[in-house]
């Protein structure tokens, strides 16, 4: 058996031009490190054409094969590349997930006459005008691609909100008045007392014709690549009760029981990630924005940072089976929207925490292991360059993972600034012994298990010199450098 780990191959600044053919050559690679899935950006033409990142979804079935937006290929190659780097994957048995933008449609061709109420941005349940007449780009014909693979057309009828209103030049969050309602779709929390509009031309699941659209899209990509899995961007702001029948169907007609992970972002907020967990009746894993605010919180907070409670209400320890956890990603890295990066001599404790345990599926983070560079204004209006540098321990925690992140764990969470685990191995893999630090050195007694009696370990990480023996109990005193973790393994 492996340990699944998964990879976020991008990050909102991806050079252009150049990450489908990256992929087809670091494939062997991610291969060989143990990585099982690789989660792709969006595939599709954005509204900002070979610039777009993709999460401003424009034509689903444009994969950089047609001239729209001012390009034929996305910002991450041309349709042939994207399909040649998922071969690629398939060739060296890697999965890889693709990521569904199913929220909004951004870069309407034309313009319609829509009857709207505008809407407080801080409560949209709160309406501040009575019906009005807009103009709106909310018609979708795609002519670049002239029918291709699918010729439907969308127009306000699928859609429940705007946010600009092209008559008179304004901006703000418009609810559409349709045949499907005059109200916001039903989300599971009251923030902003309705969050079903983000952005854009905001999709109505209610339409039937929509849901149609949605599944012919998602079978035509999966009977073009065969991919192993969706991630499911903003479901936050879309009707659980759509991803229950989407997946449904979707696993349905492609005869497999297809891996879903959404996005439903609320750091430290347990209660809405199983709140959703629910409405979606286990239909989806989410990722563990809970998990990912501890490690931001404890990377800021030094030795003050208590470890024994870095997984309290955390999704991996309250449903470890639907928790995909993560260190950062794209919208946690600096400069970006949702920004709240780990700093990085806490990154190699966190990916210790996410790749040697028993629970959770671990996501990593390109940058954290290719490093990143670019430029961005912040919120001041300057420019600043960032630097992420690559974290050097991943590499030898990968395949620590890989080889002896196996069997029986055992805890030791004793010590507010040090804790450690060991696992004992199975039949076909030898265990390993973790100890990190936020403070000083630590030193913790742990059992590995007598199967290792008499034997010497050493520290994979190379931080600490020397060996350590294991006792005839099969324990023994495993050590760490300040601020630091160490994976100590046996000598062969």
């Amino acid at each position: 058996m492996k340990n699944g780990t998964m990879i976020q191959f991008f990050h909102w600044y991806t050079p252009e031009d150049s990450l489908w053919k990256e992929l087809k050559e670091k494939a062997e690679y991610l291969g060989y490190l143990g990585i099982t899935s690789v989660w792709l950006p969006p595939a599709s033409k954005g509204e900002l054409g070979g610039m777009s990142v993709g999460y401003d979804n424009y034509d689903l079935f444009d994969l950089g094969e047609f001239d729209q937006k001012g390009s034929v290929r996305t910002k991450y190659g041309t349709k042939d590349e994207f399909i040649e780097a998922t071969k690629a994957l398939h060739d060296r048995g890697v999965q890889f997930i693709v990521d569904f933008v199913f929220n909004h449609k951004a870069g309407g061709d034309e313009s319609e006459q829509i009857q709207v109420v505008k809407v407080d941005e801080e409560n949209r349940l709160n309406y501040l005008s009575e019906p009005y007449e807009i103009e709106a780009f909310t018609k979708f014909t795609f002519p670049g691609r002239n029918g291709a693979y699918s010729d439907f057309v969308w127009d306000h009828q699928c859609f429940s909100g705007v946010d600009y209103d092209h008559r008179n030049q304004e901006s703000g969050i418009f609810k559409i008045l349709s045949e499907y309602g005059d109200d916001w779709e039903e989300m599971i929390t009251d923030e902003k007392g309705n969050f079903d509009f983000l952005m854009f031309c905001d999709i109505e699941f209610r339409n039937p014709a929509v849901r149609d659209e949605l599944l012919h899209y998602a079978t035509w990509l999966h009977e073009l690549t065969y991919y192993d899995g969706v991630r499911l961007d903003a479901v936050k702001h879309i009707p659980p009760s759509y991803f229950k029948e989407f997946l449904h169907f979707l696993r349905e007609r492609i005869g497999k029981d297809i891996f879903a992970v959404g996005e439903y972002w609320a750091p430290g907020n347990l209660e809405v990630l199983m709140k959703y967990i629910d409405a979606t009746e286990g239909t989806m894993s989410l990722f563990d924005s809970a998990l990912q605010h501890n490690f931001h919180i404890a990377s800021n907070s030094g030795s003050d940072y208590d470890l024994r409670k870095i997984f309290e209400r955390t999704l991996v320890a309250e449903k470890s089976e639907l928790a995909v956890t993560l260190v950062d990603n794209h919208d946690t890295q600096p400069l970006q929207a949702l920004e709240a990066p780990v700093e990085s001599w806490f990154k190699p404790i966190a990916y210790a925490l996410i790749l040697l345990r028993k629970d959770g599926y671990p996501c990593l983070f390109y940058p954290d292991l290719f490093g990143a560079s670019y430029w961005d204004k912040g919120e001041d209006g300057k420019d600043y360059e960032i630097f992420i540098n690559r974290v050097d321990e991943l590499e030898n925690l990968l395949y620590i993972r890989k080889d002896h992140a196996f069997g029986t764990q055992r805890d030791y969470f004793e010590n507010a600034t040090s804790i450690g685990w060991t696992r004992e191995g199975d039949e076909n893999h030898s265990g390993c012994a973790v100890v990190l630090s936020n403070g000083d050195g630590a030193t913790i007694s742990m059992e590995i298990g007598t199967r290792y009696a008499g034997r010497s370990f050493h520290d994979q990480l190379g931080k600490i010199e020397g060996e350590v023996w294991i006792n005839e109990s099969g324990w023994a005193e495993f050590h760490c450098a300040p601020g630091s973790v160490s994976v100590w393994i046996e000598n062969v």
